[in-house]
């Protein structure tokens, strides 16, 4: 999970992970102790992300000089730009190498700092830091929303009121292009993040979310109260299964409950706290796996 992007954290708690990492393999540091290669310890991305991005030159729109340049390139033109396409990614790779030697330095550096310290104890505090993220334990899936549509009222003809607009609506109007998120799916919520923000863009209870399906092989639709989201993925299966095993396990949860003699009315105002905080309150239980076409 650290290694593949999904725990959005600074890069002095990244590198901090990865010298836990190797205290909890080899012990405290040694020369003679076996080195992983850095891709095993820290998130290849975050060294990628530190190289200049390429230039793109802005495309020719006259259609004769287009005409042109295609013939110079398949000429002395073709070849110049092909080595200088080869002379730049040479310079990348050397750039990759010098950051990646710098980041290796500064796990070492930071692995010396735990001299002393157990097997147990390096892995209990790798956990402990990576746990410290909101979404620790969710299963986080690469999604694009491709839209974000109110839904029709239950057989009345009225379309449901439109609840508070969240974050997610504002930014995700209907019509709008697609975005790339994550989504998280826990026990006990669903949330949406953007990739690398620490903080979730909307939460959802499992008591808010009214039915999910799959409307085509490679589009997952999941309704929350009264927003249709429709995400372009290709785990749609994966996620109806985990959705699946989660709403079962908290309908099995609620129905296991001791019913106790009510003191006072409900209040209604009061959220699920600890949930999903930007979440309303856990109002009913909808049937496990409900699908509305």
């Amino acid at each position: 999970m650290v290694l593949r992007g999904y725990v959005p954290t600074s890069e002095e708690t990244l590198q901090t992970l990865a010298a836990l990492r190797l205290q909890s393999l080899n012990s405290d540091f040694s020369t003679h102790a076996p080195f992983p290669r850095l891709e095993e310890l820290f998130p290849p991305h975050v060294l990628h992300a530190r190289l200049p991005a390429p230039r793109h030159r802005p495309p020719t729109k006259c259609r004769g000089a287009r005409l042109r340049a295609g013939l110079l390139a398949g000429g002395l033109w073709g070849q110049a730009l092909a080595k200088q396409r080869a002379e730049r990614d040479q310079r990348l790779r050397g750039r990759l190498r010098e950051e990646g030697a710098s980041t290796m330095a500064a796990i070492v550096e930071k692995w010396k700092l735990l001299q002393g310290m157990g097997r147990p104890e390096a892995m209990a505090a790798y956990v402990a830091l990576v746990r410290e993220w909101p979404g620790f334990g969710s299963t986080l899936f690469d999604v694009d929303l491709r839209a974000v549509r109110p839904w029709l009222g239950r057989g009345s003809g009225q379309p449901w009121q439109r609840a508070a607009l969240t974050p997610l609506s504002l930014q995700s109007p209907v019509g709008a292009g697609s975005q790339r998120l994550w989504l998280g799916i826990g026990a006990k919520a669903v949330s949406l993040y953007k990739p690398g923000e620490p903080e979730p863009l909307d939460s959802f209870c499992y008591g808010r979310i009214s039915s999910f399906g799959a409307s085509d092989s490679s589009t997952f639709r999941l309704s929350v109260e009264d927003r249709d989201l429709l995400f372009e993925t290709s785990q749609v299966d994966e996620i109806a299964q985990l959705l699946n095993t989660y709403l079962a396990s908290a309908g099995a949860r609620r129905l296991s409950r001791p019913l106790e003699p009510a003191t006072s009315p409900p209040d209604p105002t009061v959220s699920c706290q600890g949930l999903c905080p930007t979440a309303g309150p856990w109002q009913h239980q909808p049937p496990v796996s409900s699908f509305r076409s």
